[in-house]
């Protein structure tokens, strides 16, 4: 079903506003910039004499009885 709106052979795609086309523009640019930030996770710094197993923070301090000894 065509809605009256749409030309045929459009294929239900509408013309993008120039805001539309500037909105896009943008955040493309916002990603290439993000992308070429990342950290490698190997770059970053070791921590030292932490505990092992899973962050405290993350999930939880109860697993050492509240008591929070690496901070």
């Amino acid at each position: 079903m065509r809605l009256s709106s749409e030309q045929p052979g459009s294929h239900g795609r509408r013309e993008l506003t120039p805001a539309a086309r500037r909105a896009l523009a943008e955040a493309e640019e916002r990603r290439r910039r993000r992308a070429a930030e990342t950290v490698d996770p190997e770059d970053r710094p070791k921590e030292v004499n932490g505990r092992n197993g899973p962050e405290p923070i993350r999930y939880g301090d109860w697993e050492k009885n509240g008591i929070i000894s690496d901070f």
